[in-house]
């Protein structure tokens, strides 16, 4: 049976289609389509009681923590910068949940542009506010630029040579957070993806792989997610 991969999602107040505007749980539709290709099966999962994690979570073969908002510092101890983004408390406590449900369970876990800042704070790091190069000159379009995978991680072993990817975030990992090490970067230093080794699938990437027809990154979830033991734990 192909494995059920949850992808956190957006909550929005105000979100249009056909004649309606209301309030709707939203995810880019490259998050499942990638999911899909890479052979997994994908479940959204909308914001929610942080209580209600671990129960979620255990009902899953693995976890995706999707791209969105910046993480407000006060999570991590630090006064706000002026350029950092609004708030988005309730997503910021259920994507945490999450996150530590999954950690907890041994569940795979993928997390994308902030989630892979989250994921980082959760183990106690900390974040860059803003860094420069990193997105678009065009509002609401990608950038691009390559990254060099670390020898000996598990991203290393996905993808051993350096690699363009689909880039736009301006905030990024600062202090690293207990037990990760970083396994790849770009050519201005910037932490590009982060993992915990060992025997849990733990892995951060600060791009946008949705935005891409490369599938490696998802694939090495999804078959993570279908082995024997996945949720083992620790």
């Amino acid at each position: 049976m192909k494995p059920l991969i949850g992808v956190s999602t957006y909550l929005e107040e105000s979100a249009a289609w056909g004649v309606w505007d209301l309030p709707a749980a939203l995810l880019p539709a490259g998050y499942p389509r990638l999911v899909q290709r890479a052979g997994g099966l994908a479940a959204m999962l909308p914001p929610d009681a942080p209580s209600a994690a671990a129960r979620l979570v255990a009902r899953l073969d693995g976890v995706v923590i999707a791209g969105g908002p910046d993480v407000e510092p006060v999570r991590y101890g630090a006064e706000r910068d002026p350029r950092t983004g609004p708030p988005a408390r309730e997503r910021d406590a259920w994507e945490l949940a999450l996150i530590e449900a999954a950690l907890a369970s041994g569940t795979p876990l993928l997390g994308i542009c902030r989630g892979m800042q989250l994921l980082n704070v959760a183990l106690g790091g900390t974040l860059r506010q803003h860094v420069d190069g990193h997105t678009s000159p065009v509002a609401g379009t990608f950038g691009e630029h390559p990254v060099t995978p670390v020898a000996g991680t598990r991203y290393g072993a996905l993808v051993p040579a350096e690699f363009a990817v689909p880039t736009h975030h301006h905030q990024t990992v600062d202090r690293l957070g207990e037990g990760l090490t970083v396994s790849a970067v770009a050519a201005d230093g910037t932490v590009e993806a982060v993992e915990l080794p060992g025997p849990r699938w733990v892995l951060g990437v600060q791009w946008h792989p949705e935005m891409a027809e490369d599938t490696r990154v998802m694939t090495a979830l999804v078959e993570a997610a279908a082995a024997p033991g996945a949720d083992s734990g620790p």
